[in-house]
């Protein structure tokens, strides 16, 4: 008990070591991790190591997934769905082929199927090891695309290679396969949607923030365990829970509730991303321990490992280069559209062009309300609010570069690759090649993307970015401006004391922070403002109104 107390201890304390040395020598921390799990892999004490898949596939991921999915911008999301989309699905399963092939040629006796199913292991990219782009200077919108695909994409993947194994007996069916993929999707899309929702409804009613905290580390789990019991994916499921809750959680939770949930989701993260990167390299000796045992050759595993994380480069290089022109020449359409976008929108602004706009509707041949009106004056301020960002944000070479080569492996590699049955042809030699895969990846991709990204980067990007940020705040003051000044003063009865008129005061004052939010949250549904710089006002807002309570609180 006592040697385990230790090592759990030393291990956060290299975990916290890491994240504070890594940035000083100029690497990313889960690199730190990856080379020092290695290093102790040697050791006599973890000369056998291995954990169980599972435990990382249902017990570290989950919740991982859910914190990603929570701060994700929506908005965002939404917008580029049809590129995370298809590089979840489409990308994985030709990369999965495409592999399938190469395994087959290269590993003795392997055999088409199973080399599918090892592709599929290797495909899909981490969404633990993109919290190495997040640190690097790469635009907002290529984070948003690469956060959602590895959000998505180990679904595609781990039901792919269910899917291939299934394929090795001889009562395989393709419709039956794509019907199981569906139906895995489409159920984890109920249950984590209602999970989402039942979160927040009993949340809100929790009035200590720590039990509301410990209540949300419960939430990835209650989607994913009842998806996979029902044959689902628990993956997509924590995801889906995580994106609603935080669409809604400002509308619904309290500052204090936010402010808790998001300092110990932070630690929370760094402990589990940690652990998956540590873990991965104390499996080395063990791995290796196998291949040996197995009189298979090394070597050969690594070089068939370096050639499929070419061709899984090459390939993802094959699939983004005509996506970019797909985006461009829809960004020419957008260019189009806007000035139509714009006059719509000039015209339902004033009483006479609403009128004008009603009548158009009602002569369409249906009776229209000022209700309608309104939502069509939301999907006209969104359609605008969409384009801006597309024009704003376009995807050039230098983001399609960095989308192929922040495209890395990780964890999820490692802990399916040990979920192959006990009777898979070579599986020790298999289980050495997605290791060395992700490893390499995290090593070549997660050691050269920050400097590849300076000398990418344009030059005067950086200080075009903080000038639109500067308007954008701007805006956003300007807004809460407005909004505050149309809260009413209260009514101060005569004879009132000093204590009253303070009560008073800070109820407006609270009032007009619940409509500044309301405000913003309006803003960031219609995607009128960017969303970091918004994130970074509602931050700004909680911490107004927690001082406000915190001083009545402490005034009693």
């Amino acid at each position: 008990m006592t040697e385990l107390l230790v090592v759990l201890v030393t291990g956060l304390l290299v975990i916290a070591g890491a994240t504070v040395i890594g940035p000083r020598l100029g690497v990313a921390s889960p690199l730190v991790l990856v080379a020092v799990g290695v290093a102790a892999s040697f050791l006599p004490m973890f000369g056998a190591f291995e954990i169980d898949p599972e435990w990382i596939l249902e017990g570290l991921l989950p919740p991982l997934l859910y914190s990603s999915a929570v701060s994700l911008p929506t908005m965002n999301f939404r917008r580029d769905f049809g590129t995370i989309g298809g590089l979840s699905v489409l990308l994985v399963v030709g990369t999965s082929l495409a592999l399938g092939l190469f395994f087959m040629l290269l590993v003795p006796g392997l055999g088409f199927t199973w080399g599918v199913a090892l592709g599929a292991i290797v495909s899909p990219t981490d969404a633990v090891a993109t919290s190495i782009v997040k640190r690097s200077s790469v635009s907002r919108r290529v984070v948003t695309i690469l956060d959602g695909e590895s959000l998505l994409n180990d679904a595609t993947a781990l039901v792919l290679l269910r899917t291939a194994i299934v394929a090795t007996a001889a009562s395989f069916s393709f419709w039956g396969a794509v019907g199981t993929f569906a139906y895995s999707v489409m159920l984890a899309l109920l249950i984590g949607a209602a999970v989402g929702v039942l979160n927040l409804a009993v949340r809100k009613r929790v009035t200590d923030a720590t039990v509301n905290t410990v209540i949300s580390f419960a939430v990835p789990f209650v989607a994913s365990i009842p998806a996979e019991l029902l044959g689902a994916s628990g993956l997509v499921a924590a995801v889906v829970a995580g994106l609603i809750t935080g669409l809604r959680a400002p509308r619904v939770l309290s500052p204090r509730h936010r402010l808790s949930d998001s300092q110990n989701w932070h630690t929370a993260e760094l402990v589990l991303e940690g652990a998956v990167f540590l873990t991965m390299g104390l499996q080395l000796t063990a791995i290796v321990t196998h291949v040996h045992d197995d009189h298979a050759g090394v070597a050969a595993a690594v070089k068939v490992a370096l050639g499929a994380l070419l061709l899984t480069i090459l390939v993802r290089a094959a699939y983004v280069a005509p996506l970019l022109g797909i985006l461009s020449a829809r960004g020419r359409l957008y260019g189009k559209m806007q000035p139509r976008f714009q006059g719509l929108q000039e015209r339902i602004s004033t009483p006479e062009g609403r009128q004008r706009t009603l009548d158009r509707m009602n002569a369409a041949g249906r009776k229209a309300t000022e209700q309608d009106l309104d939502r069509f004056a939301v999907r006209v301020t969104r359609g605008l609010a969409d384009i801006q960002y597309l024009l704003r944000a376009p995807l050039g070479w230098r983001e399609g570069t960095a989308v192929v080569w922040a495209g890395m492996r990780g964890a999820v590699t490692v802990a399916a690759a040990q979920t192959l049955p006990a009777d898979t042809p070579q599986r020790s030699v298999l289980v050495l090649i997605a290791f060395a895969v992700a490893v390499a990846s995290l090593l070549l991709q997660g050691g050269t993307l920050g400097p590849l990204l300076r000398v990418i980067a344009p030059k005067a990007g950086q200080a075009a970015l903080a000038e639109e940020a500067a308007a954008e705040r701007a805006r956003i003051v300007e807004l809460l401006r407005e909004t505050g000044e149309a809260v009413p003063e209260p009514a101060v009865p005569e004879g009132a004391g000093r204590q009253e008129q303070l009560a008073l005061a800070t109820s407006r004052r609270l009032a007009v922070l619940g409509a500044q939010r309301s405000a913003l949250l309006d803003a960031r549904d219609n995607g009128v403002f960017d969303a970091d710089v918004l994130e970074a006002a509602l931050i700004d807002l909680d911490a107004a109104q927690i001082a406000i309570e915190l001083r009545g609180r402490h005034a009693h």
